[in-house]
């Protein structure tokens, strides 16, 4: 994450720090992003040098070419709130609550708190709001990278030298997320892991992992979930043992067949999972929105009253049941629909958008109803002509601790890589 200092050249009072923000978020046009560093910068990381060429070009929406702007104040407080989320998450109440709606194979806990957990935010005038919390959450090797290729543009920006640790900080997690298993040692293969993962839009990011991993001594592969093979207490592919797993499926709960293997060897903890499916269960399945934005349920907990206050920041969230669904119908302008095991934006609606025969498939349960936070906007320039881009905020965390903050820049209802001048940006903060 790059930092951003302000100085004022006229004698005006100066502006609240999310005032400086906004109004560059508004104004600023300055392309600060240097592709040609940003493709010597992947390709170095990749030890390819073709790397941006196959991978990256392609993907023309992957990322913007301008930054978005946060104030000091808007970060403390989306940490904090990051804190009161998994200091809740801790409290014997709450972990039974989850648990009780979470698959069996979520119930034991093995250890590891979750490689890489994505927390997303959008930022108004009433400050940062929690719209989702995401295990596998892609990008941070990517936005790191990418934070390393700006230049300064803004007269007023003044950007120090971003410090090259993401990938030892990224290196640590994996393991202790061994440690928190095993207790000793460390894993000597890791395999990262996905369904079909060449075709995966990330893909790259998979190969920044694997060239990070082996640059410090691991062996790393990535691999097609079901390669994976489980016999005699040890899963491998193509018949190499793995230690530890970075899981990037989707499937939560390893249910479909082709993730046998990995179900298996993860129930009977004869291979490390990070993050997996009791870490989903925990932190990241939407019903658990319900729970965290329900200061009275917190309180009957006994968490503290500093924390209840905090996660004022998480938009009122409950499930769609047949109780409540006339109501909910009623007032659906001002409520975005997320399903309870989705990710990546998929087969979610806002309210003003959803139509009776959506609402029919919504009716039938499995969906969540959270009030309406608006994202905020950035102002960018398309062949000279200013045009608005919705923005969202994803903070990278690590057992409660922020390793990377991030922006996305869309248009539609949710973030997609298919915007124009949209994308992953890099976040200043002044």
């Amino acid at each position: 994450m790059a930092v951003l200092s302000m100085s004022d050249a006229n004698s005006t009072p100066p502006l609240p720090f999310h005032s400086r923000s906004d109004r560059l978020n508004q104004n600023c046009f300055c392309v600060t992003l240097d592709r040609r560093a940003l493709c010597e910068a992947l390709e170095n990381e990749a030890s390819d040098p073709a790397f941006c060429e196959t991978y990256i070009r392609p993907k023309t929406h992957l990322f913007s070419n301008v930054p978005v702007f946060l104030s000091a104040g808007e970060v403390a407080e989306m940490q904090e709130v990051v804190a009161a989320v998994e200091t809740t998450a801790r409290l014997a109440a709450y972990k039974a609550a989850v648990l009780s709606w979470a698959p069996e194979i979520s119930q034991e806990d093995h250890g590891p708190v979750g490689a890489f957990m994505g927390y997303d935010f959008h930022l108004g005038e009433d400050g940062p709001r929690l719209i989702e919390i995401n295990t596998n959450a892609g990008g941070a090797f990517l936005n790191a990278l990418l934070a390393k290729a700006q230049r300064k543009c803004c007269a007023e920006m003044d950007m120090p030298p971003t410090p090259h640790t993401f990938e030892d900080v990224a290196f640590r997690m994996f393991q202790d997320e061994w440690m928190h298993q095993r207790g000793t040692g460390g894993a000597r293969r890791i395999a990262i892991v996905d369904d079909r993962p060449e075709e995966q839009y990330l893909y790259p990011e998979f190969v920044l992992v694997r060239q990070m991993l082996a640059a410090r001594g691991v062996d790393a592969v990535i691999a097609d979930a079901s390669h994976l093979h489980y016999g005699t207490g040890r899963l491998s592919v193509e018949g190499k043992p793995i230690d530890l797993v970075y899981n990037r499926v989707t499937d939560f709960a390893f249910d479909r067949s082709e993730h046998r293997a990995l179900r298996e060897a993860y129930r009977d903890g004869a291979v490390v999972v990070t993050p997996n499916p009791h870490n989903h269960a925990l932190l990241a399945d939407k019903r658990n929105l319900s729970l965290i934005s329900d200061p009275v349920m917190l309180e009957e907990w006994g968490l503290e009253p500093r924390l209840i206050a905090q996660l004022k920041s998480v938009p009122s969230t409950v499930l769609v049941t047949p109780e409540n669904a006339d109501e909910l119908w009623k007032s659906r302008k001002d409520l975005f629909f997320k399903p309870m095991g989705g990710h990546g934006g998929k087969a979610v609606y806002r309210g003003d958008k959803v139509t009776k025969s959506v609402w029919v498939e919504i009716n039938r349960g499995g969906y969540v109803a959270q009030t309406l936070v608006r994202p905020s906007e950035r102002m960018i320039k398309i062949d000279e002509i200013p045009q608005v881009r919705k923005m969202d905020v994803r903070l990278y965390t690590y057992d409660g601790h922020v390793l990377l903050v991030a922006a996305r820049l869309y248009q539609g209802q949710t973030t997609n890589f298919r915007t124009l001048g949209g994308g992953f940006a890099p976040a200043f903060v002044i």
